[in-house]
């Protein structure tokens, strides 16, 4: 394993670097002037490139409000799984993920042990026009009884992940040198995903099994993935060709960005789907504990994703239904 990620660089106004992964603040990206916006567009480009995530400062989410979902949450999760598994759901489904349910290095055609997390999994709220559609994307979200404040704060928060998705999938198609809403015009209905990932300690997940992770080596499925994480020694690792595995830079400020297999297969290659780990949690901090909150952003059910042709393009892949791809993926990583 490579040395952890260098400590930040100096900050500019508009970005900072920290290895191969810059801190892009969105503020000048909304209110600043042409040449600022093409130089967040050039790092924007540059760095989905190399490692496929950014973080991204400037965005105007409360960190309150985050605070307060983690606590709700984690009332839940301390409770006895008997009372958890009421709620219980499989991968793609809506309730809770316990313990066993899932291994994310299955996509990649690895066989590991499950990963060492539990889960609350939402998904988009709105129902959609064809029956079709509606049953296999759509289901009322499950909110436990026992915090019944849970739902008010994350339907509050998911109303400003879909803003700020759209505010970076525009962003994403200027770095492309493509229209603003090149990516955005195919979001009007999303089967967005929301997952509340509790890593707890040893004391509840036992010693890990040689190859066990938090959340095993994988890339994400979708369009952009927008996380909010906590700074540990079993924390977030990122894959790069030229580092390996690399501790993620963390700011509390801000925002996790990375895009999917599906973004990347869009791109035509040009940008890549980024690699990425939870460790498992450390030998010299059994008992630490982290939770995140991971916000998966899909297309509207039916969006024919098209490889943009070259020169902005490497690869011409075979145009796919967004959806069909996806339900693909998910079935992937299912421990049955």
């Amino acid at each position: 394993m490579s040395d952890p990620a260098a400590a930040h660089a100096p900050r500019t106004p508009h970005a900072s670097r920290t290895s191969r992964i810059p801190t892009v603040d969105l503020g000048p990206w909304l209110s600043g002037d042409a040449d600022a916006r093409a130089a967040i567009a050039r790092t924007v480009d540059d760095a989905l490139r190399t490692a496929g995530f950014l973080l991204v400062t400037g965005h105007g989410v409360d960190p309150a409000l985050r605070d307060r979902i983690r606590a709700a949450a984690r009332a839940f999760f301390v409770l006895p799984a008997e009372v958890k598994q009421v709620y219980g759901a499989k991968v793609g489904g809506r309730g809770w993920l316990g313990p066993g349910a899932e291994a994310n290095g299955y996509s990649e055609g690895t066989e590991t042990p499950p990963d060492l997390k539990e889960s609350l999994t939402f998904a988009t709220h709105e129902p959609f026009d064809d029956p079709v559609v509606n049953a296999e994307w759509y289901a009322p979200n499950v909110w436990p009884a026992e915090v019944p404040e849970l739902q008010a704060l994350c339907e509050e928060y998911l109303t400003r992940m879909g803003e700020l998705e759209k505010q970076l999938l525009s962003l994403l198609g200027e770095a492309l040198g493509l229209e603003p809403d090149f990516f955005s015009r195919h979001m009007d209905h999303p089967t967005y995903g929301f997952n509340i990932n509790w890593y707890p300690g040893t004391e509840v997940v036992g010693e890990p099994q040689p190859g066990q992770f938090r959340i095993g080596p994988h890339t994400d499925f979708g369009t952009v993935t927008i996380l909010d994480r906590q700074a540990g020694k079993g924390g977030l690792q990122v894959w790069t060709d030229e580092g390996g595995w690399e501790d993620a830079p963390f700011d509390p400020a801000a925002f996790t960005i990375n895009i999917g297999d599906l973004m990347a297969r869009w791109t035509g290659d040009r940008w890549r789907s980024g690699r990425h780990r939870v460790l498992p949690p450390p030998a010299d901090a059994p008992a630490e504990e982290l939770m995140s909150l991971v916000y998966f952003g899909e297309c509207t059910p039916g969006t024919l994703v098209e490889s943009v042709p070259a020169p902005v393009g490497r690869v011409a892949y075979e145009a796919v239904d967004s959806h069909v791809y996806l339900r693909e993926k998910l079935e992937s990583i299912t421990v049955e």
